[in-house]
């Protein structure tokens, strides 16, 4: 059998999510949303200690609105 990669999600995954209900999805990509925003916020303030936590949101917004990648 080959190894899994990251981003093969395993049949009782797929299956976990086809049973999902549309709401319970919405709220799991949610809460993955805001866990990748206070990941980044925390990389802010590991990278720039000097910062205010008003400048640690602002860059954690503009991060988020506006990055193309």
């Amino acid at each position: 059998m080959a190894p899994l990669m990251a981003d093969e999600p395993c049949d009782v995954q797929t299956e976990i999510f086809r049973r999902m209900t549309p709401e319970q999805k919405l709220r799991a990509a949610m809460r993955l949303y805001w866990s990748a925003r206070e990941l980044k916020a925390a990389w802010f303030r590991y990278e720039h200690p000097e910062w205010t936590e008003d400048q640690v949101k602002a860059a954690v917004r503009e991060a988020f609105l506006f990055h193309h990648e």
